[in-house]
C-alpha cells in the first residue's frame, strides 16, 4: 500500500523534473485550500485554492486553481487565476489564465485568450542585478 514502487495509479503523473534528489512532485487537490505560505523544493502542481505565497522548482497551475499571493519559480505553466506578483524564469501562460499583477520573466509565452493585468518586466539573466535573485524554496 506504502511502498516506493512507481506502479499503480501514480505511475500514470507525469514526473517533472528540478526538484529534490529522488522526489517528483507534489500535488494540490481541486479540494483543498490552503491559507499560508507554500515553499517546495519538489515541483508543486496546483488544482485546489492557496492563500499565500508560493515558491517551487517547477509549478503547473490547473485551470480551476486560485492563488492569491505572490509565485517565485524557476518554471511555471499557468492555467487558472493568480492574484500577486509572479518572478519566474520561464513562464507559459494557457489560454484560460487569468493574472492580476506584475510579472517579471526571462523567457514568456502567452497563449490567445490569457489575460494579464500588471506589467511585464523582461529579466534579462546576463545582466541580472546582484539584488534581484530568483530563490527557491530551500536556498
Amino acid at each position: 500500500m506504502f511502498s516506493k514502487s512507481r506502479q499503480g495509479s501514480d505511475a500514470a503523473l507525469p514526473a517533472v523534473s528540478g526538484g529534490a534528489k529522488g522526489a517528483t512532485f507534489s500535488v494540490i487537490g481541486g479540494d483543498v485550500l490552503i491559507t499560508g505560505d507554500i515553499k517546495a523544493t519538489v515541483d508543486l502542481h496546483i488544482d485546489g485554492r492557496v492563500q499565500g505565497d508560493v515558491a517551487c522548482a517547477t509549478l503547473v497551475q490547473g485551470e480551476g486553481s486560485h492563488i492569491v499571493g505572490s509565485i517565485q519559480a524557476d518554471h511555471a505553466r499557468l492555467a487558472g487565476t493568480v492574484e500577486g506578483a509572479l518572478t519566474v524564469k520561464t513562464l507559459v501562460i494557457e489560454a484560460r489564465a487569468r493574472i492580476t499583477g506584475d510579472v517579471s520573466y526571462e523567457s514568456l509565452s502567452m497563449a490567445i485568450g490569457a489575460e494579464v493585468d500588471g506589467r511585464l518586466t523582461h529579466i534579462n539573466a546576463a545582466a541580472t542585478p546582484q539584488g534581484l535573485k530568483l530563490v527557491t524554496a530551500g536556498e
